[in-house]
């Protein structure tokens, strides 16, 4: 078995429950306004906001036509740029794709404050259409520790990801990969001592571990 198939095998086994992502959600927008508040936020944060946001937003116009966006997303941090972006992609989503969140990556990243990483996530989660590999913070330090990639561009990183793993498991490793960063592999020091992939991990990038 090739070390990239050995690295999900394990990362399977270790996290069985991991099926989507931890953002609460019940619709496709509310799946990508939730994705971009998640820019530099931890989930448990986000999903604390959207609790009650969800029950004052409830579609498109609820966001663009809104004076107290800002305040209602402010503890999500950047909440400025986010409202900005939330305001001008939902305006989109009226106006061109009939209020409808679009089910397409070359649709999705037309809209305002969506990359490749934001549609992929709404993609899969949303509609479970698998059109690449989002790439966060986590799966990008991950990447590279992991000598899966040398890439630090999140869309070439994506690239080679989707190279070296079959389209089924696309969905998966994303997922495995941010639950692996959180608990073991974290920035800037990762548990090395208490990773199940330390025989098969190069360590790019590391300087001391614990």
């Amino acid at each position: 078995m090739s070390k990239p198939l050995e690295i999900i095998k394990r990362l399977k086994k270790a996290y069985p429950d991991i099926a989507g992502t931890a953002l609460s959600f019940e619709n496709s927008l509310q799946m990508l306004v939730s994705t971009v508040l998640s820019a530099q936020c931890t989930d448990e944060r986000v999903n604390k906001v959207t609790e009650q946001l969800f029950k004052k937003y409830k579609k498109p116009s609820d966001y663009y036509l809104s004076k107290d966006l800002e305040q209602d997303i402010r503890s999500t941090g950047f909440y400025r740029n986010k409202a900005k972006n939330i305001r001008a992609a939902c305006k989109l989503i009226d106006e061109k794709f009939g209020g409808k969140v679009p089910k397409t990556m070359d649709q999705l990243v037309e809209l305002p404050g969506v990359a490749r990483k934001t549609a992929n996530i709404v993609l899969g989660n949303s509609f479970g259409i698998i059109s690449g590999i989002a790439v966060d913070t986590h799966v990008k330090r991950l990447s590279f520790r992991l000598g899966l990639t040398k890439n630090i561009d999140p869309v070439k990183i994506e690239q080679d990801l989707m190279k070296l793993y079959p389209k089924k498991d696309w969905f998966d490793l994303s997922n495995l990969l941010i639950e692996h960063g959180r608990k073991i592999c974290k920035a800037p020091t990762p548990f090395c001592s208490k990773c199940f992939l330390s025989d098969i991990c190069p360590r790019n990038g590391i300087i001391k571990s614990k």
